[in-house]
């Protein structure tokens, strides 16, 4: 599997693309803009990307997803819970701020446990609510796309609608350090010192 962390726009969001180096079928997480930069790198591993998937429905992270639906014929993934801020119209306003547009209706929409395919790639669902009321993590192969339930040195914001510290804490707590102390942490935002962190590293930082 190819592993691509993608820093994009001036809110530091981080788009990850993901290829089966076999088949070449890839997806992309969060492609919010930049997208010269993002296809530099699917023209470059020659990846055909099935699916876009939002790890939640915020406008910085969702700007993005026409464009890269109309360019590629992916589909779009995201959580049931945080498929309708898809059609707010403060998410069709603040997208072309990051140079993108509304976004579509999701193809398909997901909860914890499901998994979604791509060539030989398979992500495991993670509904990790505090963030937003749909926000997921994606667990594949020892790696964990966190979006914006936590960052490297941080976690996301609560105090948006849908938001809850006493969620977002249960969710980091419960279910991402839960998991092997060796998996990797990709975050949605290049918000601390290093891009990448991992599960026995975050335990540094919260309470078991």
């Amino acid at each position: 599997m190819i592993i691509e962390q993608i820093e994009v726009t001036w809110m530091s969001v981080f788009s990850y693309l993901l290829v089966d180096d076999t088949t070449r079928e890839g997806v992309l997480i969060d492609p919010a803009g930049d997208f010269d930069r993002i296809f530099q790198k699917v023209d470059e591993h020659r990846a055909r990307i099935t699916y876009v998937i939002n790890t939640h429905g915020h406008w910085d992270h969702a700007s993005g997803n026409e464009h890269v639906m109309n360019r590629t014929g992916a589909r779009l993934v995201i959580h049931e819970n945080d498929a309708p801020m898809l059609r707010r119209v403060s998410t069709r306003v603040l997208s072309r701020v990051l140079g993108g547009k509304g976004s579509p209706a999701p193809y398909l929409t997901v909860k914890d446990g499901d998994t979604i395919s791509a060539g030989g790639l398979r992500l495991k669902v993670l509904h990790t609510p505090g963030h937003t009321e749909g926000s997921i993590c994606l667990h594949i192969d020892g790696n964990l796309f966190t979006g914006d339930t936590l960052f490297t040195e941080g976690m996301g914001r609560t105090d948006f609608p849908g938001g809850s510290y006493e969620k977002i804490m249960e969710s980091i707590t419960k279910k991402i350090l839960a998991l092997p102390d060796t998996t990797k942490i990709w975050p949605g935002h290049n918000y601390g010192r290093f891009p990448v962190s991992t599960v026995r590293e975050q335990k540094r930082y919260y309470p078991q």
